[in-house]
């Protein structure tokens, strides 16, 4: 995930300085670039990873971040060798035209997480585009400009999902078990909801409950999930079993056409309900997963419109995320694994 840094320790006295520290944390803002002496006054108007010259800072300026300016050569090659040993670089070269990201980027892609100091969106967006790996985030002083620079790195954080339809083979009742519901502390659209499976080379596009039925009202804050056994997608790219995720973990919520966005667990419940297994295949290979044995749970056939449960069928074509080789503790790996 890309990263929104705000520059705030460079007003006058610390009324000017209050108003970037207050934007950004009313903007969601990952990390604020601070004076020492304001550490304190900061963290009693809100909790936010704070950057300064002192120890007591989250990351500690020539410590395990480092900020630099970039006028020349030798200064870009001071950065790549700094970046070995930090957490953070921090570079600002807003007064040299010829920025060499693309190097930074090459040198440190790894073994440190890059923050470019920007001055507005079209910066913004050229340093996390960069390389098409990108910085690993931005950093901004200007508090006009943050909401449209907040917009980019929103943007530029999204991984574009590409979904399949893979054909229902089977559905059959498989009695009763222990079902993760998923409330977010987001409005999710219709399209929208979690990738999740029984085998984490398919995961299935289960719908959020966002639209209303005949039987209950609309709670498009939540995914009525899976088993607790399942696979989910993080934002990390990485999977997680339903029964692991807790209030404040950041799932992934995907629509209808592939698009993803980070979305925060309010709650988690874990229910005894009745289950339904369901077989697809595509491409020769075979795919399970399991849900609740609900009307309301509802998937996303081919044509991008949510279908209940109740009535798909055989023939069917609905929309997963499948992939090749397997998973070890949740990353992908280059290996043939099979699930059954």
């Amino acid at each position: 995930m890309k990263e929104l840094w705000v520059k705030a320790d460079t007003g006058k006295n610390w009324d000017e300085r209050k108003k970037s520290v207050t934007s950004a944390l009313e903007s969601g803002a990952d990390t604020i670039f601070c004076a020492k002496e304001d550490m304190e006054k900061i963290r009693g108007l809100g909790k936010i990873r704070l950057v300064s010259d002192s120890e007591d800072a989250d990351l500690t300026l020539e410590k395990n971040a480092f900020y630099r300016v970039i006028n020349s050569k030798e200064d870009e090659v001071e950065i790549a060798k700094l970046g070995v040993k930090a957490e953070y670089v921090i570079v600002n070269a807003l007064d040299w035209k010829i920025i060499p990201l693309e190097n930074l980027i090459a040198a440190l892609q790894g073994k440190c997480r890059i923050i470019v100091e920007v001055e507005d969106e079209v910066g913004a967006k050229t340093a996390l585009e960069t390389l098409e790996v990108g910085s690993d985030g931005v950093l901004i002083s200007d508090v006009k400009k943050l909401k449209s620079v907040k917009k980019i790195v929103e943007e530029m954080s999204t991984e574009k999902i590409t979904l399949t339809p893979v054909i229902v083979e089977d559905i059959k009742p498989v009695g009763m078990g222990d079902r993760v519901c998923v409330d977010t502390c987001s409005m999710l659209n219709v399209g929208e909801g979690m990738l999740v499976g029984s085998q984490s080379n398919a995961l299935f596009l289960i719908h959020s409950e966002s639209i209303e039925t005949e039987y209950v009202a609309a709670r498009p804050f939540r995914v009525n999930a899976g088993p607790v056994h399942a696979y989910t997608k993080m934002p990390d790219g990485k999977t997680r079993y339903l029964s692991e995720i807790k209030t404040g973990d950041e799932v992934l919520a995907v629509d209808k056409d592939g698009n993803s966005r980070a979305v925060i667990v309010g709650r988690m419940k874990i229910e005894k309900r009745p289950l339904i297994l369901i077989e697809a295949s595509s491409g020769g290979k075979q795919f399970k997963t399991i849900l609740q044995n609900a009307e309301t749970i509802l998937l996303v056939s081919e044509d991008g419109s949510p279908v209940s449960i109740s009535r798909l069928k055989k023939g069917d074509k609905i929309m997963a995320y499948v992939e090749e080789g397997g998973r070890h503790f949740g990353m992908k790996v280059a290996e043939s694994i099979e699930e059954k």
